[in-house]
Order: structure tokens, then C-alpha cells, then sequence
């Protein structure tokens, strides 16, 4: 057995992968073990498949950093450490798959840094999002700071870590933490039909998606509207793009490569 597989599995369907974190004992907490597995689980995806969705069993989808592994580090292996994790969630983010996350119960800390590296987030009725790290007398290090706060703005991200306040499904939702707030046991259902229609998507215009946009968003105003002439230039000269039009004249559904 790969020592990988005490941390996840992970199912093909097609052009679908599911991830599924196992590490129940510990409600899927962040270790350097399952870092280390997703990593893996990624870079050793079939090329056919186009989406993942990522959850974790057990009513969990990850507590967080696993602190009794939480080792006392000098100043250069702490920075280490955190960029190992930020490249492992540029990997999700910019990999080029699609990440749909499948999410009950803990999404807190290093959770909610996973989830927010991910594409579309689906939140069941257990959900409950924290960054507790202000309590813990630490700081986040796997791109917090940048994803959520993103998402959030600062001023709440700080109040949010000062406090350790929880935010539900519903409150995700409103924040942009979630996409989607679904009744319990909805979202893994949700999560494969939403990821069934993306596989569908035409690759390049996914690829750009996913691509461009976050990064248009660090973009000044000229910049962006010059970079997305580039991207929208790009994707409409592809064979997919002239199907998708010939299917909306000829009133039918396209069919992509």
C-alpha cells in the first residue's frame, strides 16, 4: 500500500476524479503526510480527467493544521514550510483541473485555505467556516492571507481571526466562502453534477477561466482590459469556440473536443 493511502483516495469516472480525504481520527486535519498525498494525488491524475472534487469523510473536510505536529521551526524552515504549502495550492488553483469542493462539517484553518484554492464551493448545513489561528498565538502560512482575504477584505479577515468567529453555510455563501449552500448530504451530489457540466465546457475557454481571471483581479484597470482582450482573443480562434458558435445558429447542444 502507498504510504499515500492512509490519507485519501481518490475514484475516477471519466473525466472526473473524486479526492477524498480519510484521515477521520483527526477530521481530515492538515498533516505534512496529507499535504503530501494531495499533492501526489494531483500530480498523478490521468490526463483524461478535467475536474475533481475534493471532500472529506467522516462529516469533515479539513480541521485544519494538525497542531501536535505543529513543531517548534527556526525562521527559515517556518518559511519553508508555508511555501511548500503555497505551492501545493497554486497546484490546485492554476494546475489546470477544475476543483469543485464537496464540504461538511470543519472547513477551519488550513481547511478553509484548501477549500478557497479550489473553483466552486459547496457547502452542506454542518459547514462551519474559522480561522482560529489568532487564538492559537499563530499566524495562517498556507494563503490565507491572500485567498480569503481576498474574498473577505481585510477588515473582516482581521476581526474574523482576532475572535476566532464561526461563519455557517448560509454566512459562506454571503461572504463568497461558498457558491453554493445545499440541505445535508447534497453536496457530493451537487458537487458530480456540476462537475459533469464543466467537463463538458470547452477546454481553453475552462483553461482561461481559470487562468486569467484571478489574475486580471491583481491587475490595474488598463491592464486587465488589455489582458482580457489577449485571453478573449486566444480562446475564439480554437475549434471549440467555432463549434459553440455554430451550435447556438444551428439552435443544438455543442460538442467540444
Amino acid at each position: 500500500m502507498s504510504e499515500h493511502a492512509k490519507y485519501l483516495t481518490t475514484e475516477l469516472d471519466g473525466q472526473i476524479a473524486t479526492i477524498t480525504m480519510i484521515r477521520t481520527d483527526k477530521r481530515n486535519a492538515m498533516s505534512d503526510g496529507l499535504i503530501a498525498a494531495i499533492e501526489n494525488a494531483y500530480a498523478t491524475l490521468p490526463e483524461q480527467v478535467r475536474v475533481v472534487i475534493l471532500t472529506g469523510s467522516g462529516g469533515h473536510y479539513c480541521s485544519g493544521l494538525d497542531l501536535s505536529e505543529h513543531v517548534e521551526r527556526s525562521a527559515e524552515q517556518g518559511v519553508y514550510h508555508s511555501r511548500k504549502w503555497h505551492q501545493i495550492m497554486d497546484m490546485i488553483q492554476f494546475g489546470g483541473r477544475i476543483t469543485i469542493s464537496a464540504m461538511q462539517g470543519a472547513v477551519i484553518g488550513g481547511g478553509l485555505e484548501l477549500a478557497t484554492a479550489t473553483h466552486v464551493r459547496i457547502a452542506e448545513p454542518s459547514v462551519i467556516f474559522q480561522l482560529p489561528e489568532g487564538r492559537r498565538g499563530i499566524f495562517v502560512g498556507g494563503g490565507a492571507s491572500v485567498r480569503v482575504g481576498r474574498i473577505l477584505g481585510a477588515d473582516r479577515m482581521v476581526e474574523m481571526m482576532l475572535t476566532g468567529r464561526k461563519y455557517d453555510a448560509d454566512d459562506g455563501v454571503r461572504l463568497g466562502l461558498a457558491h453554493y449552500s445545499v440541505a445535508d448530504g447534497e453536496a457530493l451530489p451537487l458537487a458530480r453534477k456540476l462537475a459533469a457540466d464543466i467537463a463538458g465546457n470547452a477546454p481553453m475557454s475552462n483553461y482561461f477561466m481559470v487562468q486569467g481571471l484571478s489574475r486580471i483581479s491583481d491587475m490595474s484597470h488598463a491592464e486587465g482590459l488589455f489582458t482580457e482582450s489577449l485571453c478573449a482573443a486566444l480562446v475564439q480562434t480554437t475549434p471549440d469556440a467555432q463549434e459553440g458558435l455554430r451550435a447556438f445558429l444551428e439552435k443544438r447542444a455543442p460538442v467540444f473536443r
